[in-house]
């Protein structure tokens, strides 16, 4: 593949994926500097007597729970923590269901902006959400290894892409050792 073709394909993806890619960048930082965001717990509600099997689809059985409290069904799948369970995705509004003693008790709860991109950012987000992020990692890999030919292939750019590839696998390989 000549040069030209290379840096087209490597300027379109990185394009491409830049959004993303600034978003995940922007929520992993926050994380790592400790800004998680928060979650605001909405008043929970009792369904007297109410009971949800381990046979059957859960997923229906919540549904046709939410309904008959008079609550939003509309969820894609659920995740189960324990007895818990809470509805997904959890970057938009969403519900934590636990069984107790009188029924099911079900409390909506809310997350800010900082916290639907940590949801977001870790695959907790909606189906196609979720399909994007899969097609961003393979577009990230790709971007990089293109990134890396055209630094190789180009005379001028050799040495310094080699030297600071080989730094960065240095500092890679001792930051990963220390722990």
């Amino acid at each position: 593949m000549n040069r030209k073709t290379l840096v087209t394909i490597h300027l379109y993806l990185a394009a491409f994926f830049a959004p993303v890619m600034l978003i995940l960048a922007t929520s992993g930082g926050l994380y790592l500097f400790g800004i998680k965001g928060s979650v605001e717990k909405g008043e929970t509600i009792t369904i007297a007597g109410a009971a949800l099997s381990e046979e059957g689809d859960k997923v229906a059985q919540v549904k046709a729970l939410l309904e008959q409290a008079g609550l939003d069904s509309d969820f894609e799948y659920l995740k189960e923590r324990g007895p818990m369970m809470q509805t997904r995705p959890t970057s938009r509004d969403y519900y934590e269901i636990k069984p107790v003693a009188e029924g099911i008790e079900v409390t909506p709860v809310s997350p800010d902006l900082v916290s639907a991109l940590m949801e977001l950012h870790m695959g907790h987000g909606p189906g196609l959400f979720r399909i994007l992020e899969q097609i961003t990692a393979i577009g990230l890999v790709l971007l990089l290894i293109t990134g890396l030919i055209i630094g190789l292939k180009s005379p001028m750019l050799k040495k310094p892409t080699v030297g600071i590839t080989a730094a960065g696998i240095l500092v890679f390989v001792v930051f990963a050792a220390v722990l």
